[in-house]
């Protein structure tokens, strides 16, 4: 259950004025109910407060011989309205110190509220309650420190009773006040939803005796003085120590294995576990329970040894909930003194497994004699057997079209794993380790030494007998060091050439490296021949791969260098087919015939496409379409290297395009994208799945593995495992990184907030409000598709109200506030005869903006997705040449592939939900042989969901990098609240 803000009740003004007075809190049962009291030591009247009633308080005030009682006017007021105060006066400084005490008191008592803390019991009363807890000795000791600063206002109340004057101790009233806050925060309008019942949820009090034995299980299994562990005794066994170790005398045979290295298998071993009692106060403070009941039941005169008048009773109940835990510990809830019992050898084994882990969970910690403490571990090693070559390739693809490359890449060639196992340090041999299965008993002699074992783990080792694996799972245990086996992660050390393998691919820069193609009539960048150098050597292996440059770093280029560099060797020469979107086969037809001439290539492409008369070394260029509707004529050529553009297309595993790309073989397979991940680490496997078939394995396997754990930070050790295995095959590069594009001018980025016109204003606050109302009384499926309409007819409200009216013929000028500020870039970039991309995820959109900008005199010309492959080269040249200088682009159809250098300046006149599109996008202009530097413009609608987008995009911006990402459809799953929250129109809007 979620802790709720408490809602400010009063004015600042209000506010100011109580922190000027003294406060103390008023306990009461249930602890909601306590209040805070505030008063004027000079026993004027305190601000009158709406939430606050004003009653006479007696307090403890400095008298003429002492201290004398008194009474003053209060007003008091519930914990919940009294928080901000509160929180108010510890951040002021002029605030009465009894008031900062107690708003010191609220934020640490906030903290814990925030961080879980939370434990539901019963009030002395038997009212139902929350309080603070469970605390640990890091958590008591800070409230002792504030409790020690609390001043003499701040408890300034007389205790009730015989004798002198005495006030309330710090610690126990501040307690008091954080159980009061823990009480009153769950206590929300939608805990009753979450509880099911009015108990622990709904303000009102409920008067539950019944529950009195259930809330002191509680607070012994997690709130008592005390807590418990076990410390196992063995006993019937020879000495332990100073006996001679036959693993130090090298002349003895370990697989020639007598009496002497496995002898008694400990039939005489008795084990009982005796009972330990820890203050929670005090960790240094431990006992074995027979010594806490050797004192005075009252504890009497400091006899409880230092743990308190309660600790009989607290370990009674810690043991009461251990003995729920595990069953053996039954029998010391009826023991006069509960000191200790004694266990069989089936309660030691399973004492030794599920029974400690049952345990833990009562908060109850298993002690073994560190004598005979040994863990067995399991390690493997992988690879050939001894002696064996490693294959020569042969090149020939398999039946599911992966390319074999070297020969133990391919479907049928097997590695084996070897397992080994050790006791600590000390290395069993096959035979020893029968012979502790056989014993099936907890604790056995070995070697001179006994050492105690769960026999159910032994025969789970030994049943893990030498099984064989495919080469590429192999390569993936080798890279991570790892393999999980039976839920287990086992250590995996490569042998044989698989080491020399994974070597290899750790170290790419330690590689001999590849000369540039004689051929290509280009001197590659330094990045650009590393990047060559790495796909060279990959791919010679047989090995799949992604380079993932950012846009405009010159992927094509180097991909060309690759295809002449593997033409030089009989093995790797062949033709290569180039997959790509419709928008980029121009370009790389232009980058082929310039950068390598004398190269063929073609277009499989249009009605006359055709693959006949294919020539040695020759590039094949088609589309993602054709390549979907064609993969089988594609599959029956022998392809010596097939690359995926932006290969961010098969990024959907299950979609047809990605299924017939896998359909088709070759020798090398190279995917090229500037976004390896978009939205989720499923894409990333997708992507590589494809290039080197099975190295992340299952999908699901993946993400229940690497997927969900990185996502979510839960596992670091995951995460670093995942790039271990990763890092080898994506080869990442950014624009900002140092020395990589060095020559690049540099790059602005603006957000230009603009106000809504009046027609904007009203339409955006009518379809929120109809929408919400609508869309809070809907089932899940269609709410999702409601929240999406919503969410877009609110951004094209602020593009402009003809878009979202769907205008025929539609007047534009003076109806939206990005509109006019466009009009007003525009005429800054033209007058310095400049070139301007500007870009809208909406075709309708852009041709508003193509009408406006005619209707000015201003040329424009408009690529879409329905552009075809001619008119978009004729395009790009027309831009390029400085003909139009006013290049409207749809985002999806020319996000990525166009080289538009020519602009100086890119406008996104809205937002893409995704950072990573936008980059790709403002990349045609900011790449490789740009010379001038680029500014880029976001318009932005003030105050509206525009505005809580660009914050979050930050954020995913962060995620980005870290390989991460939610998309659009995050935004589906808020909840009415949230949703109201993202889509209100604010000030500064209108």
């Amino acid at each position: 259950m979620v802790a709720q803000t408490p809602p400010p009740p009063h004015a600042p003004a209000q506010y100011a004025e109580l922190t000027r007075c003294s406060a103390v809190f008023v306990p009461g049962d249930p602890a909601r109910t306590g209040r805070v009291a505030f008063w004027r030591p000079d026993g004027s009247a305190p601000p009158a407060v709406d939430a606050a009633s004003v009653e006479e308080l007696t307090v403890v005030v400095p008298g003429e011989t002492g201290v004398e009682t008194v009474s003053v006017p209060a007003a008091l007021l519930p914990v919940r309205a009294a928080l901000p105060v509160l929180t108010r006066a510890r951040a002021r400084d002029e605030g009465h110190p009894a008031a900062v005490f107690w708003g010191a008191a609220a934020v640490h008592a906030l903290g814990l509220v925030a961080r879980g803390l939370l434990l539901p019991g019963l009030s002395p009363a038997g009212h139902d309650a929350w309080r603070t807890g469970p605390l640990d000795a890091e958590d008591i000791e800070a409230v002792r420190r504030l409790a020690a600063a609390m001043p003499p206002e701040a408890h300034a109340l007389p205790v009730d009773g015989p004798g002198p004057l005495r006030l309330p101790d710090p610690e126990r009233l501040l307690r008091a006040f954080l159980d009061a806050v823990a009480d009153t925060l769950p206590r929300s309008p939608a805990a009753p939803l979450v509880t099911g019942a009015p108990a622990y949820a709904v303000p009102q009090r409920q008067h539950l005796p019944e529950l009195r034995d259930w809330a002191a299980d509680v607070a012994a299994g997690h709130d008592a003085g005390v807590r418990l562990s076990l410390r196992v005794e063995v006993h019937g066994l020879t000495d332990l120590t100073g006996l001679t170790d036959p693993l130090d005398d090298d002349t003895m045979d370990s697989d020639t294995m007598d009496s002497d290295t496995m002898g008694d298998d400990g039939a005489n071993a008795t084990f009982r576990v005796v009972l330990q009692v820890h203050s929670v106060s005090d960790p240094a403070l431990v006992a074995d329970a027979t010594d806490v009941w050797a004192g005075p039941a009252n504890g009497a005169d400091g006899a409880d040894g230092g743990f308190g008048p309660r600790t009989r009773t607290d370990t009674l109940l810690a043991l009461r909930r251990a003995a729920r835990a595990w069953a053996p510990l039954a029998p010391l809830l009826s023991a006069t003194v509960p000191d200790a019992v004694d266990l069989a050898d089936e309660e030691v084994t399973e004492l030794l497994g599920e029974g400690t882990r049952a345990l833990a969970g009562a908060g109850v910690d298993v002690h073994w004699p560190r004598e005979l403490t040994r863990e067995l571990t399991t390690r493997a090693e992988i690879g050939p057997a001894a002696g064996e070559r490693r294959p020569e390739r042969s090149g020939r693809p398999d039946v599911a079209g992966a390319s074999q490359g070297p020969s133990f890449l391919s479907a049928d060639a097997l590695l084996a794993f070897d397992w080994s196992f050790a006791l600590g340090d000390r290395q069993l041999t096959r035979a020893e380790l029968d012979r502790l299965a056989e014993t099936k008993r907890p604790v056995v002699r070995l070697r001179d030494q006994w050492v105690l074992l769960d026999p159910r783990e032994v025969l789970r080792a030994r049943a893990r007998h030498d099984h064989e694996v495919r080469p590429v799972d192999a390569l993936g245990a080798a890279l991570t060091g790892s393999v999980e086996v039976d839920g287990h992660r086992i250590e995996v050390r490569p042998t044989g050439w698989l080491a020399a393998l994974r070597d290899r691919l750790a170290d790419p820069e330690g590689q001999r490296p590849v000369a540039q193609p004689a051929a290509l009539a280009a001197t590659l960048r330094d990045y650009q021949r590393r990047g060559l150098n790495w796909l060279a050597h990959m791919t010679s292996v047989g090995l799949g791969c992604c380079l993932a440059d950012d846009m405009g770093l010159g992927k094509t280029i180097t991909l060309i260098a690759l295809h002449l560099h593997r033409q030089s060797d009989p093995v790797s020469a062949g033709p290569t087919l180039v997959v790509c979107p419709t928008s980029l086969m121009g370009n790389w037809q232009r980058e082929i015939e310039r950068f390598a001439p004398g190269t063929p290539v073609r277009r499989f492409h249009g009605a006359r496409r055709s693959l006949d008369d294919l020539a040695e070394g020759e590039f094949v260029l088609t589309t993602y379409g054709t390549m979907r509707l064609d993969a089988p004529r594609l599959a029956e050529v022998d392809w010596a290297m097939v690359v995926a553009d932006e290969a961010q297309h098969v990024k959907n595993p299950y979609a047809a395009t990605a299924r017939q790309l896998r359909s088709i073989g070759a020798r090398a397979r190279v995917a090229l994208t500037g976004t390896p991940v978009e939205n989720n680490l499923s894409e990333l496997w997708a992507i590589l799945d494809w290039a080197t078939p099975g190295l992340l394995g299952r999908l699901g396997t993946f993400r229940r593995q690497y997927a969900e754990a990185v996502e979510s930070g839960q596992d670091p050790a995951a995460a670093e495992r995942l790039a271990r295995l990763v890092r080898p095959f994506l080869l990442r590069r950014r624009k900002s990184d140092p020395g990589i594009a060095p020559e690049l001018p540099p790059k602005t980025e603006t957000d230009h907030p603009v106000s809504l016109t009046q027609e904007q204003t009203g339409l955006y606050e009518a379809v929120v409000r109809e929408a919400l109302a609508e869309i809070s009384g809907t089932d899940s499926m269609a709410r999702r598709g409601m929240i999406v309409k919503l969410l877009t007819g609110l951004k094209q409200i602020c593009n402009h109200p003809a878009q979202f009216l769907k205008e025929d013929r539609p007047v534009l000028a003076g109806r939206s506030g990005k509109l006019e500020l466009l009009d007003e870039l525009l005429d800054t970039v033209l007058a310095e005869g400049a070139g301007v991309l500007v870009f809208t995820q909406y075709v309708r959109m852009a041709r508003l903006l193509e009408r406006h900008l005619a209707a000015r005199g201003v040329p424009s010309q408009f690529l879409h997705g329905g552009t075809p492959v001619a008119g978009r080269e004729a395009m790009v040249r027309r831009f390029q040449d400085g003909e139009v200088p006013v290049f409207l682009l749809s985002l999806k159809a020319a996000g990525t592939g166009l080289n538009l250098t020519r602009a100086e300046h890119v406008v996104h006149y809205d937002r893409w939900w995704n950072p990573a599109v936008e980059a790709q996008a403002t990349d045609r202009a900011y790449r490789i042989g740009q010379t001038r530097p680029v500014q880029v413009h976001r318009l932005i609608a003030e105050g509206t969901i525009e505005d809580r987008i660009a914050a979050l995009l930050v954020r995913k911006r962060e995620l980005a990098d870290a390989v991460l990402g939610s998309g659009e459809a995050a935004l589906t799953e808020l909840t009415d609240a949230e949703l109201a929250d993202l889509v209100e129109l604010r000030e500064g809007a209108r």
